[in-house]
């Protein structure tokens, strides 16, 4: 998130300057360098991430939004981004680089375990369903948000992963178990993302968590 950091690592492979700068979503990791871009290159994130630093009042907004998709042609090369639905956030983008066959994913994938911004338009049930929309495009290497370099397998380990999540919080919910009490029931063994962090997903995704289940079993 640094501009000046980004810009010297930019320079050891490539003497070209940076034209644009997609944002994956609004969070500070992720676009904390806004401002020191815009004095170089366009800004690309979708509508709703622009919208989210707003309301933050955050600096350097993005100058280019899109709804759906979008595509940059620069020296012959093609980059996409798309909007595949909630998750993480309402406004995360997935960079596609066909040539490549390489997606950028942002926090909609993750190594450990992943957080869900209710704040910000989270959704569990959106995120297993933008999953499978990102597994629909043709790539073989992901670049998750946060971690080591991912690959199809582990894209769809994750969405099982979000999928059996969801399914303990339903049963925990239908046996009675209060809010407080699921960030520690919920703790399983086989599922890593409970256990990672020192349950990070837990204090941070599992209040908001509970109540989208909760909704969902009404």
């Amino acid at each position: 998130q640094d501009f000046e950091e980004i810009q010297s690592l930019v320079a050891s492979v490539s003497a070209l300057p940076v034209r644009y700068v997609i944002n994956t979503h609004h969070h500070g990791d992720h676009s904390g360098s806004n401002a020191g871009f815009l004095e170089v290159a366009e800004i690309v994130a979708h509508k709703n991430a622009r919208d989210n630093m707003l309301r933050g009042n955050q600096e350097g907004l993005p100058r280019l939004v899109y709804t759906n998709s979008t595509a940059i042609y620069l020296g012959g090369v093609e980059v996409q981004a798309f909007h595949l639905g909630t998750g993480h956030t309402n406004g995360d983008s997935v960079v596609y680089f066909p040539d490549l066959k390489t997606i950028h994913g942002g926090d909609l994938l993750h190594t450990t375990a992943p957080f869900l911004d209710y704040a910000n338009g989270g959704s569990s049930r959106g995120w297993v369903s933008t999953l499978n929309a990102m597994l629909a495009l043709d790539f073989d290497t992901a670049i998750p948000g946060h971690g080591g370099i991912m690959n199809r397998r582990d894209i769809l380990n994750f969405r099982n992963q979000m999928e059996s999540v969801r399914q303990r919080m339903a049963e925990l919910i239908r046996a009675g178990v209060s809010a407080d009490e699921a960030s520690e029931q919920i703790k399983d063994p086989g599922l890593s993302w409970t256990q990672a962090e020192d349950g990070l997903f837990m204090r941070r995704s599992v209040p908001g968590f509970y109540a989208e289940i909760a909704a969902e079993l009404e």
